[in-house]
């Protein structure tokens, strides 16, 4: 459960690293790379240590899988409440042809 946890608060961070810059596009470039590299440290001080704990529970495959999984949840709810973005039926159908593809990998 730690890997999960630290695994979602890393890629809370991430997605503001990648898009929240995105809400305030005349903000100079090299300005949002550096407020985007600021937060990104963050995000690393979370994401290492839930490979690293995580590592002896699951395999880099399964990591991985879950870190991508975990990734569109968080984007979703960061689409909708910090861009006022729905998620249309479309994009439900492909996130659950995702979660389809990583029942097959954690199937033994």
């Amino acid at each position: 459960m730690l890997t999960i946890i630290l695994l979602t608060i890393s890629n809370i961070f991430m997605t503001f690293a990648w898009y929240g810059h995105l809400k305030y596009r005349d903000t100079p470039l090299a300005l949002a790379i550096l407020v985007s590299w600021g937060i990104a440290f963050f995000e690393y001080c979370f994401l290492v240590p839930a490979n690293r704990f995580g590592s002896y529970q699951f395999s880099t495959t399964q990591l991985k899988t879950i870190q991508e999984i975990i990734t569109l949840v968080v984007f979703c709810f960061f689409s909708y409440f910090y861009f006022d973005e729905g998620v249309k039926t479309n994009q439900i159908i492909g996130f659950i042809f995702i979660v389809l593809a990583a029942y097959f990998i954690f199937k033994a």
